[in-house]
């Protein structure tokens, strides 16, 4: 029970945090802008300085060896997760093939079907409750994740008239700052440099990665806030994806990670990237593109509402009780 109450505490925390910023942004008190300007932060910044900060510290060739078997899993669960996608996006969206913008929209909920908020949620909830050392054992987890999540998914985000940049696109999925920091993070740990890293830049390192988790539930707040909020919950549909999304896919995957007997640590890692509710990817991607952005916002909106309580559910249920 207290791990359950500290897990539903720290949903409650990231809930506050959404909150703020959806008022934030519908009583003007920040510019329209301040979500774009927010995401810049946390791609050029947070997010570059906690993977920096975690991989340089704890990823050595001896803890790397040691935790292959999280690369592995994470690997084996994402291939899980894009098998059943497609599947499952034809309950939602029927009769695609000769029409575009249906099988745009069919790969919105393919994509949401298959990731959850494991970057900034899950890097949050991590951090939260398990600590840096934990980060790093999700990290490893979520490495063929992210890498797929750049590739795949990011592609099929892009509708159909911008398929003449899809690879140009693609490349840039790669030359990111959160993966590109990763490859440099893992390089420095590899090499063994952190008792050479000046105190005053590890300050900076701890400092910027300590806001990356509040930002980016202020920034997902801010990016609901710029839509007609009862709107977002018109769309029968988006409950049975979130469903999915929160429940009946990761309820699906962990039981058989429990029928294998995976270790605890996979159990948590598997939890927390599949049980996420949706990210912003479903919103950012199609507005840089000219597409349909109100059913990403709805599901981002709605998956985030329910999370609160699944999460800690799911974590009691499957971590502690089973």
């Amino acid at each position: 029970m207290q791990i359950f109450i500290s897990t539903f505490s720290q949903m409650l925390v990231i809930f506050l945090f959404l909150a703020i910023g959806f008022i934030l942004r519908k009583k003007n008190i920040v510019p329209d802008n301040a979500p774009s300007i927010l995401s810049k932060m946390e791609l050029y910044v947070f997010n570059v300085a906690l993977t920096l900060k975690n991989m340089i510290n704890y990823c050595t060739v001896e803890n790397f060896k040691a935790n292959l078997d999280l690369v592995f899993y994470g690997f084996a669960t994402i291939l899980f997760a894009i098998a059943i996608s497609y599947p499952l996006s034809r309950l939602f969206v029927k009769n695609s093939k000769e029409n575009s913008e249906r099988k745009y929209l069919r790969n919105i909920y393919k994509y949401a079907l298959t990731f959850g908020n494991y970057g900034f949620m899950g890097n949050f909830i991590v951090l939260s409750i398990f600590g840096d050392e934990m980060f790093f054992k999700y990290s490893m987890f979520t490495l063929s994740i992210n890498i797929l999540c750049t590739s795949w998914g990011l592609g099929i985000l892009m509708p159909s008239d911008a398929k003449k940049s899809r690879i140009k696109q693609l490349v840039k999925c790669f030359l990111t700052p959160p993966f590109i920091s990763m490859i440099v993070g893992i390089l420095l740990g590899f090499a063994d440099i952190k008792q050479y890293i000046p105190p005053f830049l590890n300050t900076v390192l701890s400092n910027a990665a300590d806001c990356m988790g509040p930002v980016a539930m202020l920034l997902a707040g801010m990016a609901v806030g710029g839509y007609n909020f009862k709107g977002l919950f018109t769309n029968k549909k988006i409950y049975l994806v979130t469903l999915f999304r929160l429940i009946l896919i990761p309820v699906t995957l962990l039981l058989i990670l429990k029928l294998i007997k995976v270790s605890e640590t996979i159990l948590i890692c598997s939890l927390i990237a599949y049980a996420t509710p949706l990210g912003m990817n479903t919103i950012v991607y199609p507005a840089a593109f000219g597409g349909e952005t109100k059913t990403g916002s709805s599901m981002a909106m709605i998956s985030n509402i329910f999370a609160i309580i699944t999460i800690p559910l799911m974590y009691l249920l499957f971590v502690v009780v089973l």
